[in-house]
C-alpha cells in the first residue's frame, strides 16, 4: 500500500436505505479483510420531534438523504467492492469510468461539525413560551387543565405553571413538552 492517507468520500445510496447501506459496507469490508483501508462509515442524522395524535415522538432523521460518508483509502479493489454493494449507486463527483473525488477539507469539517453539533444539540428547541402566557397541560396527571406560565427555567427546560385546581391556584413544574399554547 503506497498511499496510506485516508480521505472522505461520499457514496450515493438509494434513498431511505442509508443505514442498511452503511451496515452492508461495514460487513463487506470486514468480510474481505479490508478494515485497514476504511476508518469510518457515517450516516449523519439529526434528532427531530414529531407530534402524532397529540403525542410527541423523538425520531432520528437522516441529515443528507441518499448519501453515506466514508473515510477510506480507496486503493486497489476497494472502490469496486463498495460500488458492488447492494443499495450503492456510486461515488459522488465521479466521472464516468474515473476515480471517486474526495471531499474538500472545508466540507469535511463542516459535515463533521454538523454531525457533532446535531448529536450534542439533541433537543435545543427555542423557548416557545413567555411568562404570563396561558397554556394547556397535555401530559401528566393534570392533562386537560389550563394554566398561566409564572416562571421559565431555561437550564432545566421547565416551566412553572399556575393551575386552578378545585378553585385553588397550584404551581406545577412542567417540561416544554407537557404543555401547548392555547390559540
Amino acid at each position: 500500500m503506497t498511499d496510506s492517507v485516508k480521505k472522505w468520500y461520499v457514496v450515493r445510496a438509494i434513498g431511505g436505505q442509508e443505514n442498511k447501506v452503511k451496515s452492508y459496507i461495514e460487513t463487506e469490508i470486514s468480510r474481505l479483510g479490508m478494515t485497514d483501508y476504511v476508518d469510518r462509515v457515517l450516516v449523519p442524522t439529526e434528532k427531530v420531534i414529531q407530534v402524532r395524535n397529540g403525542k410527541k415522538i423523538h425520531k432520528e432523521r437522516v441529515y443528507f438523504p441518499g448519501y453515506v460518508m466514508i473515510e477510506a483509502n480507496l486503493s486497489g479493489e476497494l472502490p469496486h467492492v463498495i460500488k458492488s454493494i447492494t443499495g450503492v449507486i456510486g461515488f459522488l463527483g465521479e466521472v464516468k469510468g474515473g476515480d471517486p473525488v474526495p471531499m474538500r477539507k472545508a466540507e469535511i469539517n463542516r459535515m463533521l461539525g454538523k454531525v457533532d453539533e446535531l448529536s450534542v444539540q439533541s433537543e435545543n428547541i427555542a423557548i416557545p413560551y413567555i411568562t404570563g402566557e396561558t397554556v394547556k397541560v397535555i401530559d401528566g396527571p393534570f392533562n386537560g387543565f389550563d394554566g398561566t406560565i409564572e416562571n421559565i427555567n431555561e437550564e432545566k427546560r421547565k416551566l412553572e405553571v399556575m393551575v386552578k385546581i378545585f378553585g385553588r391556584k397550584t404551581p406545577l413544574e412542567l417540561s416544554y413538552m407537557q404543555v401547548e399554547k392555547i390559540s
